[in-house]
């Protein structure tokens, strides 16, 4: 059985390389975002036995967690980062006012497209807020490198949206002579 019903000649996995990532009601992906930390969770283990049981127990799904998630890219005029890290904390304010309660949650969509550019998997990550925010490196006068900042979202979940069919990728025909 093929890998990929819609290529059954495609082999090869999907490359790391090609997303693009949104914010909750924007139509425009986030400018600069070079790279993106992996989708995790994990599920505790309640063991338990019962009181005629032998020595062995019993494993049962416990609580699940999902793990942060990290966006970096260089720095630049944009400062969509500072303002969403500011909603959860906005030194200098004043009393009271620092976290923004009302809106410092937001859903985020993370895009995985093929070589070809076309949607390949699409991820909804749900309640998103920034428990770090880091706008500037180590700045270094040796160094030849790009200054990059990042935002670690927390959230409370992801899934992966099953309306994204895998693409029919264009075949590579030869020009005619």
């Amino acid at each position: 059985m093929a890998q990929f019903s819609a290529n059954p000649t495609r082999f090869d996995p999907y490359k790391n390389f090609k997303f693009r990532v949104f914010w909750e009601g924007s139509t425009a992906p986030v400018a600069g975002i070079s790279k993106v930390g992996g989708l995790k969770r994990s599920t505790e283990v309640v063991e338990h036995r019962e009181g005629g049981d032998p020595s062995s127990s019993r494993k049962s799904p416990g609580r699940t967690k999902y793990e942060a998630i990290t966006l970096e890219r260089g720095v630049t005029h944009d400062t969509e980062f500072e303002r969403w890290a500011n909603k959860v904390w906005n030194y200098g304010s004043g009393l009271g006012v620092e976290v923004s309660l009302k809106d410092f949650r937001r859903n985020v969509l993370i895009e995985l497209y093929n070589e070809a550019g076309q949607l390949a998997l699409r991820y909804k990550i749900y309640r998103c807020w920034v428990s770090e925010y880091q706008a500037l490196p180590d700045l270094d006068a040796n160094a030849n490198a790009v200054a990059i900042q990042h935002i670690k979202l927390e959230n409370e979940g992801w899934e992966r949206d099953y309306e994204v069919g895998e693409p029919t990728e264009p075949s590579f025909t030869e020009p005619e002579p």
